[in-house]
């Protein structure tokens, strides 16, 4: 069986996230229509109604904003069927023309920090694997050609390709269609990375090297991404050099996640090392 590595990006306006981040989750192509059946359950189950059909996603950005944790806090801890009535009045109070009242503030804030935490727990029960690649929020290019493909992107499809090798099977990259003309620039890089580089020649070997692009809204695969590298950009501070604040109360979803990260073994020059899912790239230009 195949894997799709589900990515997405994060903090690349360059204003408010700690770090720019390229990196998702790989799903098995069979426990792809499982994991997506249990989200969709879960998120019927923790606010009465699908998010979409009141124009929002299941981000990270939406469901741990700072505001989340402060409205979920401002009341005693709800039943199941409690806060889901009340998360449902929330969103409603719109189409309604109302202020949603104090408790429905409660209930919305509770689903939102209960969902993306059920929703790392199927990523994990579904055998996912994290693959994330990290740089500082304000890294401007070198010297080096802009249509070559960045080092800390080059580090994600190699921790990928080792993933892929040891399982020995093939893998796809499942991305978000945000913007079409930086997705055609991507999509240069890459195929220059994998028909004119001979590491990438290699890769090819286990990595079909033609990206395919989602409308995030629609794929629950784009969305769990999301929601990780968001805990991550806000949560973790793994390797040393990391010096940007982070916000203690992520660091619990982040905890979560390390059961994911994938951890193997890479090779280089005729040497064997651990490897790890996700990794950060003090410079994400110059040579190594």
């Amino acid at each position: 069986m195949s894997w799709l590595l589900f990515l997405d990006e994060s903090g690349h306006d360059h204003r408010t996230m700690p770090y720019e981040i390229h990196g998702g989750i790989a799903l098995d192509v069979s426990r792809l229509w499982p994991f997506t059946n249990a989200v969709r359950n879960l998120e019927q189950s923790t606010f009465g109604t699908y998010l979409h059909e009141f124009g929002s996603e299941l981000k990270g950005c939406k469901l741990l904003e700072k505001n989340r944790f402060l409205w979920a806090q401002q009341g005693d801890k709800m039943d199941v069927a409690t806060r889901r009535k009340h998360a449902l009045n929330f969103l409603n109070a719109s189409k309604q023309g109302r202020t949603p009242r104090r408790h429905e503030f409660t209930a919305y804030g509770q689903a939102c920090l209960d969902f993306a935490e059920g929703v790392i727990q199927l990523l994990r029960d579904n055998q996912a694997n994290l693959f994330v690649a990290m740089i500082p929020r304000l890294s401007r290019p070198s010297s080096q050609p802009n249509e070559l493909l960045r080092k800390d992107l080059v580090f994600l499809l190699e921790r990928y390709f080792y993933f892929l090798e040891s399982k020995q099977t093939s893998g796809l990259l499942v991305m978000d269609g945000s913007e079409k003309h930086s997705d055609r620039k991507l999509v240069k890089r890459m195929e220059r990375y994998f028909t004119q580089t001979l590491v990438g020649k290699q890769r090819t070997q286990w990595i079909v090297p033609v990206p395919l692009f989602v409308e995030s809204d629609m794929s629950y695969g784009v969305q769990a991404a999301d929601l990780c590298i968001y805990c991550l950009n806000w949560g973790w501070r793994g390797q040393s050099g990391m010096a940007e604040a982070k916000r203690q109360e992520i660091e619990p979803f982040v905890w979560l996640m390390e059961h994911f990260i994938w951890h193997g073994d890479g090779y280089r020059e005729g040497k064997i090392f651990k490897t790890h899912g996700v990794v950060y790239v003090p410079d994400p230009y110059t040579a190594r």
